[in-house]
């Protein structure tokens, strides 16, 4: 199943502060380009490896939004995420905006660039 990346007018504020003078990812606006693109922070590229070879176990759901606070802890590590709809995934997560988040999602082959906003996730749990 794939997810539509979900961004808010604050988290592209906060982005263009972050990363000036660089140009949005075609159809995304205000995010930075693909990774490896002259301009970038070195972090922002997607990990080298795969993700651990294990699914842990969920420890809690919340029936309330993630805040962005809690998950901002697990910026450039590998986390696993449980959503609200049921899907779950490695993600490796290179920014936190106030409703939202971006990096790299584990497709099972490789990485690929994905944005999900925090109220559509469940839990999760960052190693």
């Amino acid at each position: 199943m794939y997810m539509y990346p979900m961004y808010h007018y604050e988290d592209q504020v906060f982005l263009e502060r972050q990363f000036p003078g660089l140009s949005g990812f075609p159809g995304i606006p205000g995010l930075p380009q693909f990774p490896g693109q002259p301009g970038l922070p070195p972090s922002s590229q997607a990990p080298t490896a795969p993700p651990p070879a294990f699914i842990p176990q969920q420890q809690s759901a919340s029936p309330f939004a993630v805040d962005p606070g809690a998950i901002s802890f697990c910026l450039f590590r590998n986390t696993f995420i449980w959503l609200n709809n049921g899907a779950r995934f490695w993600y490796y997560p290179i920014f936190v905006g106030p409703r939202s988040v971006a990096g790299f999602r584990w497709n099972g082959r490789f990485w690929t660039i994905f944005g999900i906003d925090t109220r559509q996730i469940n839990s999760f749990s960052c190693f």
